[in-house]
This record gives structure tokens, C-alpha cells and sequence, in this order.
């Protein structure tokens, strides 16, 4: 009884931050945002459910499962890398950003990769 309360609880914060990385998805207006939304969710959302599957089916069956762990493992890994790559490829093809990006006056600094001024 307990394990099925704490597993729903996993599942709903997964399905909820998965819900709010789909509206940051469909909401926010030029890419670098849109990419900060969905990559931040659904790490945080696959991996709630992922530890709800965990925390079920270990009590479920004999102990934990390896491959929801290293699935788990895989997912933090590899999700922060790939938005890392896909913002860097953004750069580099000069992708354009919306008038009130945040920090938009620094995005040309990056691209000439010229040094941020010190306070």
C-alpha cells in the first residue's frame, strides 16, 4: 500500500513537470528558450518516473532492476549534454533570438568568443 502511494506521488511530479516542459515547448517564442524548457522537464519528469518504476517493481519483484537504474544514469547524462550541443550549434549558425531574450546583448560576445567584462 505504502510502495503504490509513494510510486503515484513519483508519478504525478513526473507527469506534472512533463506537462510544463510541453507547454514551455509549444509556449516560448525563439529557440534557446524552447530548449531550456523541455530539457530541463523532462530530465526532472523521466526521471520521477523512472524512480517511481524503480521504487514499485523493486519491492514488486527481487531487489532493483539494473537497466531502470542505468536507464536513469543514461537519461541525467546524457539529456544536459545534448541541450548543451543543440545551444552551441544555435550559436554557430547564427540562429537569431527574440527582441526580449534575456541576456541577448551578451549572445554576440559568445559567438566572437570575445572575453566578458569584469565588474
Amino acid at each position: 500500500m505504502i510502495v503504490e502511494l509513494i510510486s503515484s506521488i513519483f508519478l504525478i511530479i513526473g507527469g506534472v513537470f512533463l506537462l510544463v516542459g510541453s507547454v514551455g515547448l509549444f509556449r516560448l517564442p525563439d529557440f534557446y528558450m524552447r530548449l531550456h524548457a523541455p530539457t530541463k522537464a523532462s530530465t526532472l519528469g523521466i526521471g520521477a518516473i523512472l524512480v517511481a518504476s524503480i521504487i514499485f517493481f523493486s519491492f514488486k519483484e527481487e531487489g532493483i532492476n539494473i537497466q531502470e537504474m542505468l536507464i536513469t544514469l543514461f537519461i541525467f547524462l546524457t539529456a544536459p549534454i545534448t541541450a548543451h550541443m543543440l545551444s552551441k550549434a544555435a550559436l554557430h549558425v547564427r540562429l537569431p533570438t527574440e527582441p526580449h531574450t534575456l541576456n541577448r546583448d551578451k549572445v554576440e560576445q559568445i559567438r566572437t568568443r570575445q572575453a566578458e567584462p569584469k565588474d
